[in-house]
């Protein structure tokens, strides 16, 4: 770190409100605590950005900081509580990147479309919601393979305009119902017997799209209706990433014959002093069984369950079943 103010932006710095805190894992990251006003510098990628606090310059993660002037366009203490504002939340799925990113997961795909497929005779003439509906794609899969009476694919993006097409382009007009609106301002005209969603973000909780779903829960499922996914659960397991060690540290003991050695403390610095985001194990890479931190009942969980929740890990897994 610097305790002078090189390596700033050519324009002023954008003051920022830390969201939680944040304990640095090398010296040239900056450690703070929750509401702590921190002055942005730089923004060298979207993860990293360079800070300023209490006359003392280093990288900072950019998920943990809000603007302040953004911040002020909601209560102060709602602002602090939700690391997203709305209108940021529901812009980011109103474009195709986020959407195409999980299309793209098959394995996540898939495991809806199989459960839909599985139990199709228990879902005929059934009422179903798919809440936080994004394209259609459960809606769909349910209109095709289970027969409900009716699906209610709701969307608070404004991505629901094109679900509208795909439903329609998939001849599901008779059977899907889009609707644009949050979850939490959704009407129904009648309750539904099957609520389902895909709800889970990073390490299970991050976007907490499961308060809006435990709110439609209680607000739409019938008594003895069902949820998918039911339960969930957040676990813990060491780790290592041998493949990406030899691509970024191995690599440089002799590459073309020759010795390089000497740079490989420098890339250890440059490339294993910050946290690696979404980084791609195989089950080999496990070093010992995981460990459930988190475990959730979706039938019983409430929201104030989430709120007390405070756990430390080093990398987690995301575990749900139908």
């Amino acid at each position: 770190m610097q305790s002078d103010k090189e390596g700033g932006d050519d324009g002023c710095p954008e003051e920022c409100i830390a969201l939680s805190d944040f304990t640095g894992s090398g010296s040239d990251q900056l450690a703070f605590t929750s509401k702590d006003k921190l002055l942005v510098h730089a923004k060298p990628s979207s993860d990293w950005w360079w800070a300023e606090l209490h006359g003392v310059i280093g990288y900072v993660p950019a998920s943990y900081l809000r603007p302040v002037g953004a911040a002020k366009e909601r209560d102060e203490e709602t602002c602090l509580e939700d690391p997203w504002q709305d209108e940021e939340y529901f812009a980011s799925y109103g474009t195709l990147r986020l959407h195409l990113e999980m299309l793209s997961d098959k394995s996540r795909t898939e495991a809806y479309r199989q459960v839909i497929f599985t139990n199709s005779a228990s879902l005929r003439n059934k009422v179903v919601m798919d809440l936080g509906c994004g394209t259609g794609i459960i809606s769909l899969f349910c209109a095709q393979l289970s027969q409900p009476s009716v699906v209610y694919a709701v969307e608070a993006s404004s991505i629901a305009e094109y679900t509208r097409q795909l439903v329609k382009q998939n001849d599901c007009e008779e059977v899907v119902t889009v609707l644009q609106g949050r979850a939490e301002e959704t009407e129904l005209p009648v309750q539904v017997d099957v609520l389902v969603s895909e709800w889970m973000g990073n390490c299970l909780l991050f976007e907490f799209m499961v308060e809006s779903v435990l709110l439609a829960r209680d607000r739409w499922l019938r008594k003895g209706g069902v949820m998918w996914p039911s339960s969930a659960a957040l676990a813990l397991v060491p780790c290592q990433a041998e493949s990406y060690y030899a691509e970024k540290i191995a690599f440089w003991e002799q590459p073309y014959g020759l010795d390089f050695t000497p740079l490989q403390p420098l890339a250890q610095k440059e490339f294993f002093t910050k946290p690696k985001f979404s980084h791609l194990i195989d089950p080999s890479d496990c070093l010992s069984a995981p460990c459930d931190i988190i475990t959730m009942d979706m039938y019983t969980l409430q929201v104030e369950d989430l709120e007390v929740w405070c756990v430390p890990w080093i990398h987690c897994l995301v575990h749900c079943s139908f």
